[in-house]
């Protein structure tokens, strides 16, 4: 059960982040927002905020941000429909009934002559007892259409996403996995604020229970001036002598509270990648400050960055294997294997999976954000846009293909870690 919890806090943080991304930046260029969910399928849970309906879903293995003019619009005004029409206090239409009329005994029901909802902003038609005189209604902003007792915000066409620039449309889509970036620097400047980070001093740090070093008479924060008479300035070197003298005893001269003392230490042999090597059982010293915090977030983010875009490469140029890639199955698993090591273990998996979700998603495969934003770069090259049913059928296909890759791997997680 705290697998499963650890597992969806985390995702569910990973998707939050990555979709008020392209949340913000959207409402920053204007567009309409209908919808900002948190999982697929039927709701759970959801609520209002001016434009935009927040929606928690059942199935929690991604979200969306529904922008006005992605989609076709699901109601349409049509010439002949019947429709009833209430007014703001200036004299504009700010409500469109379509069904349930009855319902509403202030609008007025007029028969549709032509509409014009995205540019013009207006209805012609003809009122019930006055079918010879053709009357215009002007349309408020915003206006709903009343359906089914729901109301649906209309989107005119500069507050729907194809009106933006490219800059502004590319920025909306860019803004999900840069997000995701910014989680990771924000989770790894936490950890260094709460549980220190490493720094290059010739210090001991935290003590393993069953290591050589606690049973020889170390302690934390002695400070390694020499080990057999060889002067130490940093951890590295520290490290160095150690791991290449499995079973040698080394003679480790410490400061502690002003006294110089020497401690015989003999570092236990481990086998590494069919290496021998030695281990005493100690941690690098670690430090606190908010300066070292985001200094240190800042380089764990670019150093897991390039360690993920290299692996990528690998993936792509080598040898090809099902076992090299992970599910929800595979990283709920893992999950769990992190949390028994800790918090900060937990969090710094947390970060490197963000890291990971904003280096795929700009990846350019059709229905991902790269796939998009590699259509903005034709777009920008041919000077036009290209045919949004064109683009919409690759997306299609991309996402139908995405799907299936998702289900192989899923079983194949299934058959190696149950099976």
């Amino acid at each position: 059960m705290n697998t499963i919890i650890a597992f969806v806090i985390i995702f569910g943080a990973l998707v939050f982040f990555h979709e008020l991304g392209h949340l913000i930046f959207a409402k920053r260029a204007g567009i309409l927002c209908r919808e900002f969910a948190i999982g697929f399928g039927p709701k759970v849970f959801s609520f209002k905020k001016n434009e935009t309906v927040y929606t928690i879903r059942l199935l929690p293995l991604g979200g969306f941000v529904r922008m006005a003019g992605e989609d076709p619009e699901m109601i349409e005004v049509k010439p002949g429909q019947i429709v009833g029409l209430e007014f703001a206090p200036d004299g504009k239409v700010n409500k469109v009934i379509i069904n349930h009329k009855d319902q509403y005994p202030n609008a007025k029901i007029i028969e549709v002559e032509h509409a014009d909802l995205e540019h013009g902003m207006y209805i012609t038609g003809y009122e019930d007892d006055n079918n010879e005189r053709l009357q215009r209604f002007e349309l408020s902003e915003p206006t709903f259409f009343v359906m089914d007792q729901q109301e649906i915000q209309i989107a005119p066409y500069h507050r729907q996403f194809a009106a933006k620039t490219l800059g502004q449309r590319a920025m909306a889509i860019f803004a999900g996995p840069l997000m995701n970036f910014v989680l990771a620097f924000i989770i790894f400047v936490l950890i260094g604020m709460l549980q220190g980070y490493p720094v290059d001093k010739p210090i001991i740090g935290e003590l393993t229970k069953d290591g050589a070093a606690l049973e020889a008479g170390l302690k934390e924060n002695d400070k390694v001036l020499a080990i057999d008479d060889q002067p130490l300035s940093t951890w590295t070197e520290v490290v160095e002598i150690i791991r290449d003298n499995p079973d040698q005893e080394l003679l480790f001269r410490v400061s502690r509270n002003g006294e110089v003392l020497e401690i015989p230490v003999t570092p236990k042999p481990k086998e590494v990648q069919g290496e021998t090597i030695g281990l005493i059982g100690v941690y690098g010293p670690m430090e606190k400050s908010l300066f070292g915090a985001f200094k240190q977030g800042a380089y764990e983010t670019y150093y897991w960055t390039k360690e993920i875009i290299v692996g990528l490469g690998h993936l792509l140029t080598g040898q090809f294997s099902l076992d090299m890639l992970s599910g929800p199955v595979g990283i709920a698993v893992s999950t769990h294997k992190v949390a028994e090591s800790g918090i900060y273990y937990l969090m710094k998996w947390g970060a490197i999976l963000s890291i990971n979700l904003g280096i795929v998603n700009l990846l350019p495969i059709p229905a991902l954000d790269g796939g998009r934003l590699m259509f903005f770069a034709v777009e920008a090259l041919r000077g036009k846009p290209i045919d949004r049913q064109k683009e919409g059928l690759v997306h299609f296909i991309g996402f139908a293909l995405l799907m299936l890759l998702m289900l192989v791997v899923t079983w194949n997680d299934i058959q190696k870690f149950f099976l």
